[in-house]
């Protein structure tokens, strides 16, 4: 992803975080408390590995969610990204989510299913879910995203909602192709 679009996100981010009346300080303290959580620092060449290059499904849970499980049955030389609302669906139509990008608010049934296996879990951290961090203790395979700037095991990859996050983080990575599913 180039610099500018980064910064460009931090900017228009700003103005987002002032007409919500979102706290810095408070996701600040989020993104602290899910550093101190993770086991280790974030790889890059395993999301590399996923994203680069490749055709890229962000799947997120709207309405045309569920008319899109057969197109996405057919396609399985692709990575999906997936919103944390969307991965319940998706696992009781047996389809395998490449990442999940949460913030902790989808279907934690279905996000501790995923958080037992491989497949990376981006656990993002903001000032309204800092209660519900710890639980990636449970998780085997974490990274950690925030909105605030990137530091110790934490990383900004833009993005506001859950389906932005998977959209940045594809083109952080520089997916060949994005194709938005269910959004």
């Amino acid at each position: 992803m180039s610099h500018m679009t980064i910064r460009g996100w931090k900017t228009k981010f700003k103005q987002i975080r002032k007409e919500f009346g979102y706290s810095e300080k408070e996701d600040f303290r989020s993104a602290k408390k899910l550093n101190s959580l993770l086991k280790k620092r974030f790889k890059k060449k395993q999301l590399q590995n996923l994203i680069e290059e490749k055709t890229v499904f962000i799947i997120g849970a709207g309405p045309s969610l569920s008319k899109s499980l057969k197109y996405m049955k057919k396609h399985n030389n692709v990575t999906k990204i997936v919103a944390d609302g969307a991965v319940r669906g998706l696992l009781e139509n047996n389809i395998k989510p490449d990442i999940l990008v949460t913030d902790l608010d989808g279907d934690m049934k279905s996000i501790m299913r995923i958080g037992k296996t491989k497949i990376p879990i981006i656990v993002h951290a903001h000032g309204d879910n800092y209660d519900k961090l710890d639980i990636v203790g449970k998780f085997l395979n974490v990274i950690g995203s925030t909105q605030t700037e990137t530091f110790g095991k934490v990383v900004n990859f833009g993005g506001f909602t859950d389906g932005d996050r998977c959209v940045f983080l594809a083109e952080y990575f520089n997916a060949k192709k994005i194709i938005l599913i269910g959004m």
